[in-house]
């Protein structure tokens, strides 16, 4: 895996809109006020408030300031307004990144996952994490971890709760468990042999997150992976007076038979914290302690 040059204060950053539209303009001017205090530089791409339904402007729009920050060599990093949906929709037909001579950092999570699993299937390590609509309610913590992966620095172990399976180590690959259900039998889903694969999601009721990972079992790429971190599912409660399992029951249902390293309520996904996770880089998953350790970055 190629790890993009770190950035330092005074590199250019770009922010991009490849998903949906932008709505949380607060947040996302804290935010950006957050990365100039870091000391980058920061240009938005034209139209950044475009709107064409629930998309962040046309396909052709969103996919050209995909493509112009990414062939820009000022720029060192792409920043993601937010999620939503469309990024699937802008690799279709769409042979991004056609080399890998310049790579930049790219930065998000939930619908940017498709982005940043793309980036993978070509060799080149991405950022998990905040996009400028949840920066500004990170805690410092979170927001100094952010830094300190994309300047090299330490990145401290994460604690969760084990689920038993002993320890492995495997290339770490996180995202949203809906945008990468999506992904499944298509070109842009990796290779999972031996990963560790991290997974997060938010406002799914209980029976969905049961169907979607029903379907990773019926497709057998579940026997592939070595480990399984899961983040954050929030508000993933059922509907009032609606027969259900808890959310923490069908995950346990649905993976603990695999037989593998799990663990479980790791700090990262849709609301606080999201903690920073590189994609694509070694890390060692220990179920019976419930920690999630980058290894072999700096």
């Amino acid at each position: 895996m190629i790890i993009p040059p770190y950035i330092k204060p005074g590199d250019l950053l770009r922010v991009i809109a490849p998903s949906g539209a932008l709505r949380e303009f607060t947040a996302f001017n804290e935010s950006l006020q957050i990365w100039r205090s870091l000391g980058y530089k920061i240009q938005i791409s034209d139209n950044i408030e475009a709107q064409h339904g629930y998309l962040a402007g046309t396909d052709q729009h969103r996919q050209q300031q995909l493509l112009e920050a990414w062939h820009d060599p000022q720029c060192r990093g792409i920043i993601c307004t937010r999620g939503g949906f469309g990024s699937t929709r802008i690799l279709e037909n769409c042979h991004w990144p056609e080399n890998t001579q310049d790579p930049k950092w790219v930065i998000g999570f939930s619908d940017i996952t498709a982005l940043l699993w793309r980036l993978y299937n070509v060799g080149i390590v991405s950022v998990h994490g905040p996009v400028l609509t949840t920066l500004a309610n990170e805690a410092q913590w979170s927001i100094e971890r952010l830094y300190n992966l994309l300047s090299g620095g330490v990145l401290a172990p994460l604690q969760g709760q084990g689920w038993g399976g002993g320890k492995v180590t495997g290339v770490l690959l996180p995202g949203n468990l809906t945008v990468a259900t999506h992904l499944l039998g298509t070109a842009i889903l990796p290779n999972l042999d031996g990963v560790i694969l991290a997974l997060e999601d938010v406002t799914e009721a209980p029976y969905r997150i049961d169907r979607m990972l029903t379907q990773w079992r019926l497709s057998g790429v579940l026997s592939k992976v070595a480990g399984i971190a899961l983040g954050g599912f929030t508000k993933c409660e059922a509907p009032a007076n609606i027969p259900s399992f808890t959310v923490e029951e069908v995950l346990r249902e649905r993976l603990a038979d695999l037989n593998i390293p799990i663990v479980s309520h790791l700090p990262f996904g849709h609301d606080n914290p999201n903690a920073a996770l590189p994609v694509g880089v070694s890390a060692t998953l220990d179920g019976d302690q419930g920690v999630l350790e980058i290894i072999n970055y700096i």
